[in-house]
């Protein structure tokens, strides 16, 4: 089965990489507003308000401290941080420089930071004076990296170490005068890593080029995201979610973003922000969305109605989720799948075009395809690998060469997903590859048990996994996480095994239910079925 592109309206911008410039650097997604939009607001935190053309002055102080720290094109530059405005002013710095930003995930350990800055043999760390405890546990086993910038906290920040000063006398003297590097557009603008789903997480290398495609082809192209937009990720920057849909995105179109340094898991500070500061579009995953509903009247608690979208991803969003939020807000969720392979969203319903459920189907721009195992084209409605073939695809995986032939296959690329395809053409997710179970000789598709579970009162959230039986066959097992007011018991996992019986076949229904307080996650909500089994 094959999925070809679907046809729309023109573009307003380059749809393909070989008509942007062959000198390109991503900076001018920024600096494109300083025209007509230089006093406009650009970002905004709890402690700030920084215009568009106040941001392209700190890019340009930062960049020049770069600089003089020694950095050159090519070079990599971690940021480890809270979503601060230092976090955006650095990134866009390194990008017009022609550094490569290594966006590091604030909730690791110091052993899995220490793999990261070594892995991206990063030279200079900006780090975020809240993270410095595990920041310096983590250098300790990383003494190449040359410079540590401490965000915040500048009394406690200049070190004898000779390696450690504060952002602020870091930037001190520099010059708001910066030229951009002249970077190719092929150029590696930054160093993301996968969210670790399946295990070790993976180093991905995004282009200049490909925050300037992705921008217009999901962005404004599907997403229809406009200057008046004022944007907020609960998915933080270091994942591409979070950076191209709460940074990249909306600066492309010149909308405003709003920054949380706040945890992605506490729906109550996010509906907060929600509430104070009015953004249009909610980026978020869909244990955020459950998050949200389990709070009794949230919806009459908390303000939510500047929202005109909400974005889903990370994990399938569930079709009782999707009825559930839009019956209480009267909000569109916008489900969609992307990866940090591809940067972005690459299949998405559109506003006005969502089947609760599915993915949706193929972004213009790129093209799917559905395969068995030997790569040949599965019949509609079967479940089969999905493949993917655009401008924005990475090329590699940092230090695997192994896991990158298994991955990048010429022009196509092997997302590790299952789909299928129905009539109409939308993509219905299936599972994981390395989740798939099967049972009896049938492939069952975790997700499919899991929206099932969903469907009763009792379940917040859940997790299935193939748990071998007494006699050493695989089975489905279920970790349910309950709505308040419910009590984990032999009678309630009974009910919900009699649930799935009535609704699926036989040999897909749960055999074992266990109670869970919370489901193991990356940082960005997806869940980790890999820590289950």
């Amino acid at each position: 089965m094959r999925v070809g592109p679907e046809s729309g309206r023109g573009p307003v911008e380059p749809r393909r990489a070989s008509e942007l410039p062959e000198h390109y650097n991503g900076v001018e997604i920024l600096e494109r507003n300083l025209e007509f939009r230089r006093d406009k607001v650009a970002l905004l935190t709890a402690d700030s308000e920084l215009s568009f053309g106040e941001v392209c002055s700190e890019v340009n102080r930062v960049g020049n401290a770069l600089i003089r720290s020694g950095v050159r094109p090519g070079d990599r530059v971690a940021i480890l941080s809270l979503d601060t405005a230092e976090w955006a002013i650095a990134f866009f710095a390194c990008l017009k420089v022609g550094a490569v930003a290594v966006g590091m995930n604030t909730l690791l350990t110091a052993g899995e930071q220490a793999y990261m800055l070594t892995d991206s043999g990063a030279r200079i760390l900006l780090v975020h004076a809240a993270l410095l405890p595990v920041a310096r546990e983590a250098l300790d086993q990383v003494p190449a990296v040359e410079q540590v910038v401490v965000i915040g906290g500048e009394a406690d920040a200049d070190a004898e170490d000779g390696r450690t000063l504060g952002f602020e006398s870091w930037i001190a003297d520099e010059s708001i005068e910066l030229a951009a590097a002249d970077t190719h557009r092929d150029d590696f603008g930054t160093l993301n890593y996968s969210s670790g789903t399946t295990g070790q997480p993976k180093g991905i290398f995004p282009a200049h080029r490909d925050y300037a495609l992705t921008a217009q082809l999901w962005g404004v192209d599907v997403l229809g995201i406009r200057s008046t937009d004022r944007t907020f990720s609960v998915a933080k920057l270091f994942f591409t979610f979070g950076l191209g849909g709460n940074l990249i995105f909306p600066w492309y179109v010149g909308a405003s973003v709003v920054l949380h340094p706040g945890s992605p898991r506490q729906a109550k500070d996010v509906l907060a922000v929600i509430d104070r500061f009015k953004p249009t579009i909610l980026y978020n995953a869909p244990t955020g969305y459950a998050s949200a509903i389990a709070i009794p009247d949230f919806a009459q608690t908390y303000d939510v109605t500047s929202l005109r979208l909400g974005v889903s991803a990370g994990e399938a969003l569930p079709a009782p989720l999707w009825h559930a939020f839009h019956e209480i807000t009267g909000i569109e969720l916008i489900d969609g799948i992307g990866s940090t392979e591809n940067f972005h969203i690459f299949v998405s319903n559109r506003p006005g075009d969502i089947r609760p459920g599915s993915s949706g189907r193929p972004v213009a721009g790129y093209e799917c395809r559905i395969v068995d195992g030997d790569g040949n084209p599965v019949s509609q409605g079967e479940i089969g690998n999905l493949q993917l073939k655009g401008e924005t695809a990475a090329l590699f995986y940092l230090h695997d060469a192994e896991r990158s032939r298994q991955t990048f296959l010429g022009e196509w690329l092997h997302t590790g997903d299952k789909y299928y395809e129905d009539d109409d053409g939308y993509l219905w997710h299936a599972g994981r590859t390395d989740d798939m179970l099967k049972v009896g000789g049938i492939w069952v598709s975790p997700v499919e048990v899991e929206s099932t579970l969903i469907e009763h009162e009792a379940v917040l959230e859940c997790a299935i996994v193939g748990v071998a039986d007494d006699a050493t066959l695989v089975k489905p097992k279920a970790y349910v996480v309950l709505n308040e007011g419910y009590v984990g018991d032999d009678v309630l996992a009974d009910a919900l095994v009699a649930h799935c019986a009535e609704r699926m076949a036989g040999y897909k229904r749960p055999r074992w239910i266990e109670f869970v307080e919370e489901l193991p996650k990356t940082a960005t909500g997806k869940i980790q079925r890999y820590r289950l089994r």
